[in-house]
């Protein structure tokens, strides 16, 4: 984690100088205020009062930055994160950054100012140098962020041949795919490469939907109400629960009769899925067990910031309900 000594040396002036720039102390020229600003950004480092006096000692804080807690999968995910870090003593701090790579540095140089004793991260506005930049130990879920950042996700690979070879067991043919933004290196491009490779092993045509995670609602609504108008599907394989249910809703302002015309699959399984849309087969991540591993692999590196862990961690996912909506 970064010090004022640390900065001093990157600006090229004594740490006296950083503290003056720091406090607005004295006369400084601008040149060199502007430098050791430069400094402070470049390293991450902001001055915290609390933070000085607690130098060398936990604070048992972690910081989890995230997309955005709205959506039910995200949401799920923190609330467990927050509640098996609180009972081993820890608080955290929350960041939702959804699609904003300005909101999600500010936010990281707030948590490092607050020296927290580490990060979990599941957004991904940053670029990756800025992630390597981040003098705290960091874990990444379903995102790579740089080299010896672990990685922890569920098995997206498995779990889409598993939704792509359920609608085909359905006697489904024509089915699509209704994904995120796929961006080379990132775990989740294994949904789109397991539905791929499910329709080519079939010798079937793949056609693949790009609906970014950003997308407002009403754009998303709107180009699938108007990709369903054209052309029915007899199968959708959905990588987000949201999207699945969206267009189970849209289905049926077009009289489109679902099981006996379109079969649906969604991606995530949350409680909050399984227990309102019980209809819905979906994909369920181990969600307590993704949190658990995460913080494991954290408070590791927190003990040890040089520990040895690897560079991606997979577990296992199930499939939920797919007998009441995929008409078997």
């Amino acid at each position: 984690m970064a010090k004022l000594s640390d900065v001093a040396a990157l600006a090229g002036v004594s740490v006296t100088t950083v503290s003056r720039v720091i406090n607005n102390y004295g006369s400084l020229s601008e040149k060199t205020k502007q430098k050791v600003f430069a400094a402070m950004r470049d390293l991450n480092y902001q001055p915290n009062s609390l933070a000085r006096s607690l130098q060398g000692k936990q604070t048992k804080l972690i910081g989890l930055i995230f997309p955005g807690v709205s959506n039910p999968f995200f949401g799920e995910l923190v609330q467990d994160l927050e509640s098996q870090l609180f009972k081993r003593g820890y608080r955290v701090i929350l960041c939702n950054s959804i699609g904003d790579a300005e909101k999600e540095r500010a936010y990281v140089r707030m948590l490092l100012a607050n020296q927290v004793d580490g990060i979990i991260a599941g957004a991904h506005n940053l670029s990756i140098p800025e992630y390597q930049q981040i003098n705290a130990p960091l874990i990444s879920f379903d995102r790579y962020l740089g080299d010896n950042i672990p990685i922890v996700s569920s098995d997206n690979y498995d779990g889409a041949r598993i939704a792509t070879s359920s609608l085909l067991d359905t006697g489904a043919h024509d089915i699509w795919l209704l994904t995120g933004a796929n961006r080379p290196g990132n775990p989740t491009n294994d949904r789109l490469r397991g539905y791929q490779d499910v329709l080519k092993e079939h010798q079937l045509t793949p056609h693949v939907i790009e609906l970014p995670f950003s997308t407002a609602p009403e754009v998303k609504w709107a180009t699938l109400k108007r990709e369903l108008a054209k052309h029915v599907p007899d199968g959708v394989f959905a990588t987000d629960d949201m999207t699945a249910i969206m267009v189970m809703q849209i289905a049926r302002t077009l009289d489109i009769k679902i099981s006996e015309q379109l079969r649906i699959i969604g991606y995530d399984g949350t409680n909050l899925t399984r227990n309102y849309y019980p209809e819905l087969a979906t994909i369920v991540q181990p969600i307590a067990a993704i949190s658990s591993l995460m913080i494991d692999l954290l408070l590791q590196r927190i003990a040890d910031p040089d520990t040895a862990l690897e560079d991606r961690y997979v577990l296992p996912v199930r499939p939920y309900a797919a007998q009441s909506l995929l008409g078997k």
